[in-house]
C-alpha cells in the first residue's frame, strides 16, 4: 500500500513538472535574450581611456554637416548635411511634423547614436572625443513620457543627483511647481509612484521629471515635446516649471 501511494505521488509530481515544461522553456528563452543584452558590447565606449573628461560645460552647441540614418533603417535618410548652431544661454525650438527628426537631434546630442557623417560640437569639442558619462552629467532631458521608477517621489527626484540633501530635493520640487501636489498626498515625498508612475497623473509625472532635471543642474536642457500629451491645466503648470528652469538652464 505504501509503495502504491509513493508511486501515485511520484506520478503526480512528474505530471505537474511536465505541465510546467512550456513555461520553463519560455523562461529560459527570455533569460537568454536578457543576458544577450547585458553581455552586448556597445559600439560607443562610455569610458574610453582616450576621451576628454569635462567638468564644466558652457552650452554652445553646433551641428556641422551632419548626416544620419538609423542602423535599422539604412535606406531612409533622416538628416543630410544638417547645420545648426545654438549659443550659450539661448533657447531654440525645433518644429516639424512627426518623423521629421526632432527627437533624433536629441538622440545624437546625447550620443544614443553617432552621425553617419559630420560633426557635433559642444563648446568647440567634438562630442566623440568627450567622456560620455561626463557629457551626459551636464545635459538634462525631459521627455514627452517621463521615466519614473517604481519607488517614492523622493527617490525619483533624487535620481538627478544622488548626493543632494533633503532641502535641495524640496527646493527642486518647489522650482518645478510640484511641491504643492506632493505635500497634499498622505505620505508626501514618500508616496509610492507605482510601476512607471501609474499613481500620478501625466502633469504630475512631468513635474517630478522636471524637478529631477533641476536637481541635476544641467548646462544644457533638452525638452522632447514635454507638454504635448497634457491637458490645458497640466500644460500650464508644467510650462511654469519649465520657464523657471530655463532662467538658469538652456532650452533646446
Amino acid at each position: 500500500m505504501k509503495s502504491f501511494m509513493v508511486l501515485i505521488i511520484t506520478a503526480l509530481a512528474v505530471a505537474e513538472t511536465l505541465a510546467l515544461a512550456p513555461n520553463l522553456v519560455k523562461g529560459s528563452q527570455v533569460l537568454g535574450s536578457v543576458f544577450d543584452i547585458l553581455q552586448r558590447k556597445s559600439a560607443i565606449d562610455p569610458n574610453s581611456p582616450s576621451s576628454t573628461m569635462v567638468t564644466d560645460v558652457g552650452g554652445d552647441v553646433e551641428f556641422k554637416n551632419v548626416s544620419f540614418k538609423y542602423p535599422t533603417r539604412p535606406d531612409i535618410t533622416i538628416f543630410d548635411d544638417l547645420n545648426l548652431k545654438i549659443s550659450k544661454g539661448k533657447s531654440m525650438a525645433i518644429v516639424g511634423q512627426s518623423g521629421s527628426g526632432k527627437s533624433t537631434v536629441i538622440s545624437l546630442l546625447l550620443r544614443f547614436y553617432d552621425p553617419t557623417s559630420g560633426t557635433i560640437l559642444i563648446d568647440g569639442l567634438d562630442i566623440k572625443t568627450v567622456n560620455l558619462k561626463a557629457l551626459r552629467l551636464r545635459i538634462g532631458l525631459v521627455q514627452q513620457e517621463p521615466v519614473l521608477f517604481s519607488t517614492t517621489i523622493y527617490e525619483n527626484i533624487k535620481y538627478g543627483n544622488s548626493n543632494a540633501s533633503e532641502i535641495e530635493i524640496i527646493n527642486a520640487a518647489k522650482a518645478a511647481n510640484a511641491h504643492g501636489f506632493i505635500s497634499r498626498m498622505p505620505e508626501g515625498f514618500h508616496t509610492q509612484v507605482g510601476e512607471k508612475g501609474v499613481q500620478l497623473s501625466g502633469g504630475q509625472k512631468q513635474r517630478v521629471a522636471i524637478a529631477r532635471a533641476i536637481l541635476k543642474d544641467p548646462s544644457i536642457l533638452l525638452l522632447d515635446e514635454a507638454t504635448s500629451a497634457l491637458d490645458t491645466k497640466s500644460e500650464m503648470h508644467v510650462q511654469e516649471a519649465l520657464n523657471r528652469l530655463c532662467k538658469e538652464g538652456q532650452q533646446f
